[in-house]
């Protein structure tokens, strides 16, 4: 896909080049963007790829638009293309806060933090599909902003709820380590979190979503 198709897109810097999409910063009506664009996979066959980018594109772009109307932490959705492949968000300020982890720029309390947007994200009715540090931004001021919902699923069931929580588990226990009790600092922010209200889909409390977890994760180390 040609960028220069894109009006108004100026490309500056790749930032990530992921299995399904490559994202790549720039300006778009003279304002700060990302680009992100989903390659076509060679193993696939064509026409099934096209089917799939544009009913994935157009779920991302439906939860995008759900979490902008309800001001949750995540990037606007400035423009999309299902046949093109690609949707152009804002850029958000900040680092990634595997990054600020790893550099001693933050700690249990952001972690507690990130427990707290993940249950406020599951309460919008939406799983992220890939939970970890490498998806959350953090800026100057210490701000979460969550990204990347190419996996995402609206009225998602509680099986996937708890599989957002172990996604983060495996890569807090694997990436940062050295935080003592950092999956249980992480849970006890999405318990603090519950607002006691049912949502409008799963009605799922968060001490169902923890005891889910809690059983994904005993199954995981018996099967390891």
């Amino acid at each position: 896909m040609d960028e220069a198709a894109i009006p108004m897109w100026i490309e500056d810097t790749v930032l990530h080049i992921g299995a399904e999409a490559t994202a790549i910063s720039g300006s778009w009506m003279g304002r700060k963007a990302v680009l992100k664009k989903r390659e076509p996979r060679a193993y696939r066959h064509p026409s099934l790829d096209r089917k799939l980018t544009r009913q994935r594109l157009a779920a991302e772009a439906r939860i995008l638009s759900r979490l902008q109307s309800i001001d949750f932490p995540s990037p606007s959705l400035l423009d999309v293309d299902t046949d093109g492949g690609w949707m152009l968000l804002s850029k958000i300020d900040g680092v990634p806060l595997y990054e600020a982890l790893q550099n001693g720029d933050a700690g249990p309390q952001e972690i507690r933090k990130f427990g707290e947007l993940i249950r406020k994200l599951h309460e919008s009715d939406i799983a992220h599909g890939d939970l970890t540090t490498h998806n959350v931004l953090i800026d100057n001021q210490g701000n979460l902003t969550l990204i990347d919902f190419g996996l995402a699923r609206i009225a998602p069931e509680i099986e996937q709820l708890g599989l957002d929580l172990q996604v983060l588990n495996e890569c807090l226990t694997a990436s940062h380590y050295n935080f003592e009790s950092a999956v249980e600092t992480m849970v006890e922010g999405y318990l603090s979190a519950d607002s006691g209200k049912s949502s409008a889909v799963s009605h799922l409390s968060a001490k169902e979503v923890v005891e889910r977890f809690n059983a994904i994760r005993g199954r995981v180390r018996y099967h390891a």
